[in-house]
């Protein structure tokens, strides 16, 4: 059983979260979302509300703060293998009551289509909130660049 090491990133002006599956094998090594250097995430989110690509840690968390975006994963612990989704079993969900609670969140977004899935699956009953579900920044979505991701994420700046 692997647990979710990372904290979520939100403060009270957030209005936005966005929600991924679960972090890959180099995120939780970084100790932070979206560690893989091929994941687009924080070059489609920079493009998105137009400013550089955040590098450290600090500048991720100042970046996602300043543009009222909250971020956290749908899962809190489950079996996985490596960062393969499709191999993801035994799955307990991370409760979102506490950002929904302290921030004026208005949409959440699921980063990918196995976030969706569990969104739907565990999430949504809870909370009777809908996601909308944003094409993966995952390097294995290929098929998407990072030109075609940014125009399809830019749904999130409409949400603050």
């Amino acid at each position: 059983m692997t647990v979710h090491p990372i904290p979520p990133v939100y403060d009270k002006n957030s209005k936005i979260l966005i929600l991924g599956s679960f972090p890959s094998v180099k995120s939780r090594e970084a100790g932070f979302f979206y560690g893989h250097p091929q994941n687009r995430f924080w070059k489609v989110t920079a493009a998105v509300f137009n400013e550089e690509v955040p590098q450290t840690m600090e500048e991720k968390k100042a970046f996602l703060l300043r543009n009222h975006v909250a971020l956290w994963d749908v899962i809190r612990s489950c079996d996985i293998e490596g960062s393969s989704d499709s191999s993801i079993r035994n799955v307990t969900v991370n409760d979102l009551t506490r950002i929904l609670n302290e921030a004026d969140i208005r949409m959440i977004c699921v980063n990918g289509k196995t976030a969706l899935h569990y969104f739907q699956k565990y999430t949504e009953p809870v909370i009777h909130r809908p996601a909308v579900c944003l094409p993966s920044t995952s390097p294995a979505n290929a098929a998407w660049s990072v030109e075609k991701l940014s125009e399809a994420w830019k749904v999130i700046d409409t949400g603050r």
